[in-house]
């Protein structure tokens, strides 16, 4: 049930999961800040204010915001308060394409780092949940970024047998999809897409520059030619706070 206006808001519970209460408190404050409760350039409540309301004390508070200050959200004046900032930063709206022309397109301004590189991976551990295993695999771990900031790490498994027509280039400015549906001879005829919320293991908080246990979006994406082979295999892991999904209904 709504609480009625002006009425003071209830504690959240932060007994309801195991990650740090400043990190939930982080996530709550900084979707305050996104949807306009804190309105940008305004005063957000002080500290006690944030502590009596949550039911915490001072010091998880001043934890929960250093995160937001960190991420560009709020300023702290002293003698004046901590202000939501008057420009936010671009969030970097990052969209899941959700149609074969849009997941061939390149991201525009965005860079792909190369992690690692293993050709000769054998086609029984790729994580293949469709269509025949390829003989062999080359396996990609490829970060991408925008603007300075990481939005994307992808493990990309390619068939083998395809590296031979794939530049050092393609591999830096294409998108997963677009590395084998663009080569001479190849067909795709089938191709299909699973999306799924998750949250960042370490591994992950670390490649992406996000807290432990922040919201992340697990995209994978499988392309198979006529013979049902699985010519490529694309787990992707997108920032959550960076992510947007739009689909046109109708």
């Amino acid at each position: 049930m709504n609480h009625a206006a002006g009425s003071p808001r209830p504690a959240p519970d932060l007994n309801r999961s195991a990650v740090a209460r400043y990190l939930q408190l982080a996530t709550l404050f900084r979707h305050r800040v996104e949807q306009g409760a804190w309105p940008a350039g305004k005063q957000i409540p002080t500290v006690d204010e944030l502590a009596a309301e949550c039911g915490v004390a001072r010091a998880t508070i001043r934890q929960a915001l250093d995160q937001l200050a960190q991420e560009g959200l709020i300023e702290r004046f002293r003698a004046k308060g901590t202000f939501v900032r008057a420009t936010p930063p671009d969030r970097l709206w990052c969209d899941v394409e959700t149609d074969w022309n849009g997941l061939l397109r390149s991201r525009e301004g965005a860079e792909i780092e190369i992690l690692s590189d293993h050709p000769n991976q054998d086609g029984s551990v790729a994580p293949v949940h469709a269509g025949q295993p390829a003989p062999s695999y080359r396996h990609l771990r490829r970060r991408h970024w925008r603007n300075g900031q990481p939005f994307l790490l992808a493990d990309v498994w390619m068939d083998d047998r395809l590296s031979a027509k794939v530049t050092a280039e393609d591999l830096v400015t294409k998108t997963s999809l677009k590395l084998v549906a663009g080569l001479p001879g190849i067909t795709i005829a089938e191709a299909r897409q699973t999306l799924t919320i998750g949250s960042a293991d370490v591994e992950t908080a670390a490649a992406l520059q996000l807290p432990l246990n922040a919201p992340v979006a697990h995209v994978h994406r499988t392309a198979m030619d006529a013979d049902g082979t699985t010519l490529l295999i694309a787990n992707g892991i997108y920032r959550g706070d960076m992510v947007r999904i739009d689909v046109k209904l109708r």
